[in-house]
């Protein structure tokens, strides 16, 4: 009989323990729920709608691109995106933009290096703030004054959009 009496005991202490562990986790989940819908407002944490670029302008420097293609050498997507935007710049003039640790840039820029003007580094950055690109890959299609007419994350999205001419 006593063995019986502690054994009830014993699964008594370790159900309240489960029950104190089982609330601390709901108040955690509860805290977590809150934080994400407070994180739903701010920029960059909604779905990206590329476009809003549509309208604006290429920097100066780099304007007489027709197709522009933004990567950052962090980006899976961006790697596997990278061979098809190649054979997309071959026949025009194009821009491979390439942000992130320029050393770490020499697979993306030397799949696009022989189709594409590449820029890395700073430059990149400066152009990727310029037009406020917010995520990878993303690729435009601009017209003769460097103004963006068409703006996807897909290129075959963008590839259906026929070249300004």
């Amino acid at each position: 009989m006593p063995f019986l009496i502690a054994a009830v005991v014993l699964v008594g202490v370790l159900c309240l323990v489960d029950l104190v562990l089982t609330l601390a986790v709901v108040r955690r989940l509860r805290e977590h729920t809150a934080e994400l819908e407070r994180l739903a407002g701010r920029p960059g944490l909604m779905p990206y709608d590329p476009g809003v670029l549509v309208g604006r302008t290429l920097p100066q420097d780099v304007a007489g691109a027709r197709l522009v293609g933004f990567f950052d050498v962090g980006c899976d997507t961006c790697h596997e995106r990278a061979p098809q935007f190649a054979v997309e710049a071959k026949d025009q003039t194009a821009l491979a933009v390439v942000s992130g640790d320029a050393g770490a840039a020499g697979d993306l820029v030397e799949v696009m290096g022989g189709v594409a003007n590449v820029v890395t580094g700073d430059d990149a950055l400066r152009i990727v703030q310029a037009l406020g690109i917010e995520a990878f890959p993303t690729f435009l299609r601009t017209d003769q004054d460097g103004r963006v007419v068409a703006a996807h994350t897909e290129l075959a999205d963008l590839a259906a959009v026929a070249p300004a001419t």
